[in-house]
């Protein structure tokens, strides 16, 4: 008899169907919201679906946000990282940087992703808003200055504005309004992997 805790193939699934919902939105991120500087979006509503993501299918959310950040936004949508893959590599553990900051602090803080309270509100603001994004942001502009150190200024800023301001307009209102449906459903993952 098979272990209820073990994954399934529905979670390898979940996991490749979250990879091309990322990969795709990433790309659109990329493509029409564009910045002027280091092939970067000036908007990215792409890292608010991929926390959302996290907070809901745990790790497998995690792994389908780095990989959607690698190939979405990274490989096959800018040609500064495309020529430079190592960099874009390192560049894309921004994305899994922004989705585990608050899913460390959702698990370990034990908040609910209803919302139900001020506490659990201001838990997700503070690490699904602020923190990670800012974590993200640095990690995302010391990477590409590899490429270009004059950048890295405008990079930092360019990133960290555009996600707060999509996570903090996303994130919390589809935690409010779609987690009770999504906690209701097999797929969803309380700890980390189960």
């Amino acid at each position: 008899m098979k272990n209820a805790q073990e994954p399934t193939y529905s979670f390898l699934i979940l996991t490749v169907i979250l990879i091309l919902i990322n990969t795709v939105l990433a790309y659109c991120c990329t493509k029409f919201f564009p910045a002027s500087i280091g092939g970067i979006a000036y908007l990215f509503p792409a890292v608010a679906f991929m926390i959302l993501f996290t907070l809901w299918y745990g790790c497998y959310g995690a792994i389908a946000a780095y990989v959607g950040t690698l190939f979405g936004s990274g490989l096959f949508s800018t040609e500064i990282l495309a020529n430079n893959p190592l960099v874009a590599i390192l560049w894309a553990v921004a994305g899994l940087i922004q989705v585990l900051i608050p899913l460390i602090a959702v698990r370990s803080f034990d908040v609910d992703l209803s919302l139900g309270s001020r506490r659990d509100v201001s838990l997700i603001l503070l690490f699904g808003v602020v923190i990670n994004n800012l974590i993200g942001a640095a990690w995302g502009a010391g990477t590409l200055g590899i490429i270009n150190p004059d950048t890295m200024g405008s990079i930092f800023s360019t990133w960290l504005i555009g996600n707060v301001i999509v996570t903090l307009l996303i994130v919390p209102l589809a935690l409010w309004l779609v987690t009770p449906k999504i906690q209701k459903s097999r797929l969803y993952v309380k700890n980390y992997w189960d």
